[in-house]
């Protein structure tokens, strides 16, 4: 292969990449099963595409799970009033959304509610799916 072909298709895939990484949230995540989610906020990964956070949560039984919550895109968190120091580790929140399809410990979010009794939108792209089909 010659030096212009390999710089070619190694170009493309560069450029391809990244747009395999983001999703559907009907190809993850399940709109039929709603869940809510209180526990302690242990990192908060402020990347494209998505946000994420962890979250310890405790279940009756003692017995610590650790979930992965997905946000919005940065951008769309900002205009919700989130900044990549909105949450720190130790807080205790409260996190309504849709669980995975796989029944992994990763939901989307649609709310975080922080002890403080703030309730801020995360950018669930639930509502995107929605509207790009209209």
């Amino acid at each position: 292969m010659t030096p212009v072909r390999l710089l070619s298709a190694a170009l493309a895939l560069a450029v391809t990449f990244p747009a395999m990484a983001h999703h559907s949230f009907v190809a993850q995540f399940d709109p039929n099963k709603p869940r809510t989610i209180a526990g302690t906020v242990v990192a908060l990964e402020w990347t494209n595409p998505h946000a994420r956070f962890f979250v310890d949560v405790t279940d009756t039984k003692g017995k610590v799970t650790k979930f992965e919550v997905e946000l919005g895109s940065p951008n769309k968190l900002l205009r919700y009033g989130w900044n990549r120091n909105a949450m720190k580790s130790g807080d205790v929140v409260t996190v309504e959304g849709f669980d995975a399809r796989d029944g992994s410990a990763l939901i989307n979010a649609k709310t975080v509610k922080f002890a403080d009794g703030r309730a801020i939108s995360a950018g669930s792209s639930l509502q995107d799916d929605y509207s790009e089909k209209k």
